[in-house]
């Protein structure tokens, strides 16, 4: 697709994140900390300009930052708001766009349009291959094995929270973006009462909140840890089988719906 792109420019204060994954950094440098990511399609509200950095917010969860200026693209606030209202169907798996930028895969909970052929404000888009359909489960175990990423939201790269925010937001739930902001949503489920799709959260050694994963069947949990992975949830906690001992002591288990 031959499209003419418009860069951001002062006095814009609307966009879109218009790559797969779009790191967000505490400061406007390239090698400060990522605190979170934008994924394809999300939209932003922007705070000021340090170019070529924007100070951000994210509309998904209120998340502030610095992105690149070139990783996105501006809408009015008439094409923002319209894209916001009409753009809430999320992938539920990998796939390939073409766009503006060309080609690019895009990852599981990037927001999207369910029609082969969509637009987001000026800027058309195609599926190349097919949607799939997923319950939240198997959206959830399409993660296994992911690098742990500080900060990070999808399959290329994810953090325990990044990961239980977005298999939740596959089913209309909207999370807080970090464990101890998730951990005051819900309510409190008693250990043998657990089942599958809670939330449980651990503690590390100053009593803090610190990790997040998914309850699933036969005492597993599935979460973000070095990669994602399933190991054994017991009372005490997470057990890691080729450690053989318990990694993260757990401190509640709680149910969203």
């Amino acid at each position: 697709m031959n499209q003419k792109l418009s860069w951001m420019t002062e006095g814009q204060r609307y966009g879109f994140a218009a790559l797969s994954v779009i790191p967000v950094r505490a400061s406007a440098n390239d090698s400060s900390e990522q605190v979170t990511q934008l994924l394809f399609g999300e939209p932003i509200e922007i705070l000021s300009y340090q170019f070529p950095w924007l100070a951000i917010r994210s509309l998904q969860d209120g998340y502030e930052g610095y992105v690149d200026h070139k990783q996105i693209l501006p809408l009015t606030e008439k094409e923002w708001r319209r894209w916001h209202d009409e753009g809430e169907f999320l992938c539920n798996a990998m796939i390939q766009i073409n766009g503006p930028m060309g080609i690019q895969t895009i990852s599981a909970g990037s927001m999207i349009s369910p029609s082969k052929d969509f637009n987001i404000g000026p800027y058309n888009y195609q599926h190349i291959n097919r949607l799939e359909t997923l319950n939240a489960w198997d959206f959830a175990l399409q993660f296994l094995n992911t690098p742990y990423l500080w900060g990070g939201r999808s399959i290329f790269g994810i953090d325990c929270s990044g990961f239980t925010q977005s298999v939740y937001r596959q089913i209309g739930t909207n999370l807080p973006r970090d464990a101890y902001q998730q951990a005051e949503c819900g309510q409190i489920i008693a250990f043998e009462e657990r089942q599958l799709m809670d939330l449980a959260f651990f503690i590390n050694g100053e009593g803090r909140i610190h990790h997040v994963g998914l309850i699933g069947a036969k005492d597993q949990l599935l979460h973000a840890s070095g990669q994602v992975r399933i190991d054994l949830l017991l009372e005490e906690g997470i057990y890691n089988e080729a450690a053989n001992k318990i990694t993260h002591s757990l401190y509640q288990i709680k149910r969203l719906f």
